[in-house]
């Protein structure tokens, strides 16, 4: 329910997205008030429209997505930025992935230098979100809000099972729950969805009884310019419209994009950058430096007629180590999905076998629109900015090629429309420069260690505090999806 907010509340988040609405549940279960702003609008949670409900249609329609384009670093490649624009953020408008980050990820936070954040320290929190009937009580989720299913092999399109069989012909093994003990190997998603509807944060952690708590209020259709800083306190945000919405504590959740911007628009970040835009300068820190982005290419064929189902849109994945990868580590996806237009395969049907390099080395980076402040950030993702990164890539495309020339998967294979079967092996790198595209899991502009410490709090503010994917030190292995409402169970806890 959207209420006016109060003059002052004990919490003030700015996004109600993935890491929002888990901190709008958290915050307010004790009775705090909590002041939760979204940019989109803020449906009841049983009446998403239909093209926010269909967990086959993904990025968001207009009006849900904040527009956002970026540069590849590629070729002078401009590619869109897709993020939600509503409440539920991009869990609103994503694939619903519900995969959680590798123990070896977090491994990888505590050799950063950064404490709490270890495996045993997280599991507790991806337990408490989650509600499924899939794996072990010891590491899975029964009671949480966020329900996740398991594909059952019955539930897949008849390439969706091809691609599984033909990885495995090439020596994957099957995995059977990616969230479980084991992920090297190939099997069905765990999602986010029941029933073909994507229930996003909006939907599951903020239902009709929780939006009835009297301390909670949330404000729509409301953009954020800036914090309200006195004497390198926070003690509130400036909406775009003029009006101030004070509070003890400030927490930004506006997401890898918006929640850097805001902090540069308040005087934190790069001094040379804000001194360029005339913004005093508050704190000097490197906000939006470390952009990470999952660098995605899509391996596309049109299926033979008596093939082409393509619902459900999301299937399986191949998680798997390259021939680089360092120990421990599973840095190549290979997913099946049908998120592609079925009036552009000459045949009805076409399957996605889409690549990433789940471990980049590199960096990007975001800065404000020197024109526009306010409006969209400039966003450099520097893909493939390095050799190793390069050659990952083309290792997994390798790999999806030839998972689409076995056994299993090739009868139900009309022709290979991308990069297609003219294209050698030796013509595709430039093929995959000229095509590449971005998973859209956008990471670390706001990391721990450098401009936050280990519970998200601003180096040099009091009562400020960050809580999405920006900060998060580097991009994990899965899609953030989940291990950025994980990381804002965590933060909750500590701030209850």
């Amino acid at each position: 329910m959207t209420r006016t907010p109060s003059t002052h509340s004990d919490f003030v988040i700015v996004g109600g997205g993935s890491a929002g609405n888990v901190l709008a549940n958290r915050l307010s279960a004790d009775g705090s008030s909590v002041v939760l702003i979204e940019a989109g609008h803020a449906y009841r949670p049983n009446l998403y429209p239909p093209d926010l409900a269909d967990a086959d249609i993904v990025t968001g329609p207009d009006g849900h997505n904040w527009g956002y384009f970026s540069d590849t670093g590629q070729l002078g490649r401009r590619i869109p930025a897709p993020r939600g624009k509503t409440l539920g953020g991009s869990s609103a408008v994503n694939a619903a992935v519900a995969i959680r980050s590798r123990p070896a990820d977090f491994a990888k936070w505590t050799a950063a230098g950064l404490r709490d954040w270890t495996w045993q320290d997280v599991l507790p929190s991806f337990r408490a979100i989650e509600n499924t009937i899939d794996g072990s009580d010891e590491l899975r989720g029964r009671h949480g809000p966020l329900p996740i299913r398991v594909r059952r092999p019955e539930e897949l399109t008849p390439s969706q099972r091809a691609f599984i069989d033909g990885a495995t012909e090439l020596g994957y093994p099957r995995i059977d729950d990616f969230n479980g003990v084991e992920q090297n190997g190939v099997g069905p998603y765990p999602l986010n969805i029941i029933a073909g509807r994507r229930i996003n944060t909006g939907i599951a952690f903020l239902d009709d009884a929780v939006r009835a708590r009297p301390g909670l209020h949330i404000v729509p259709d409301t953009e954020i310019d800036r914090v309200l800083i006195d004497n390198h306190k926070a003690v509130g945000v400036l909406a775009a419209d003029g009006t101030e919405h004070r509070a003890t504590t400030t927490v930004l959740s506006a997401g890898t994009y918006g929640s850097p911007a805001i902090l540069m628009r308040s005087g934190i970040g790069p001094a040379d950058h804000l001194q360029q835009l005339d913004i005093p300068v508050i704190a000097d820190l490197p906000v939006g430096d470390g952009l990470q982005e999952h660098p995605f290419y899509y391996n596309i064929y049109a299926l033979t007629p008596d093939a082409n189902s393509m619902h459900p849109a999301s299937g399986a994945i191949l998680w798997a180590p390259s021939s680089s990868a360092h120990p421990g580590d599973l840095d190549l996806h290979v997913s099946a999905t049908h998120l592609y237009d079925p009036t552009a395969s000459p045949t009805g049907g076409a399957i996605v076998l889409a690549v990433s390099v789940t471990q980049p080395e590199s960096r990007g980076r975001l800065r404000l629109d020197p024109h526009n402040p306010l409006g969209a950030p400039v966003i450099e993702l520097n893909l493939l900015a390095t050799a190793r990164d390069t050659q990952r890539m083309l290792e997994g495309v390798r790999i999806s090629r030839r998972i689409g020339t076995t056994a299993a998967f090739a009868p139900l294979v009309d022709r290979e429309l991308t990069p297609g079967p003219h294209i050698t092996d030796t013509e595709l790198e430039q093929a995959i420069l000229e095509q590449l595209d971005v998973y859209a899991h956008p990471t670390s502009t706001v990391a721990m260690g450098p401009v936050v410490d280990n519970h998200g709090h601003v180096h040099g503010i009091d009562n400020l505090l960050v809580a999405d994917a920006s900060i998060m030190p580097m991009a994990p292995s899965a899609p953030p999806n989940i291990t950025t409402m994980m990381l804002a169970d965590r933060i909750a806890t500590w701030l209850s």
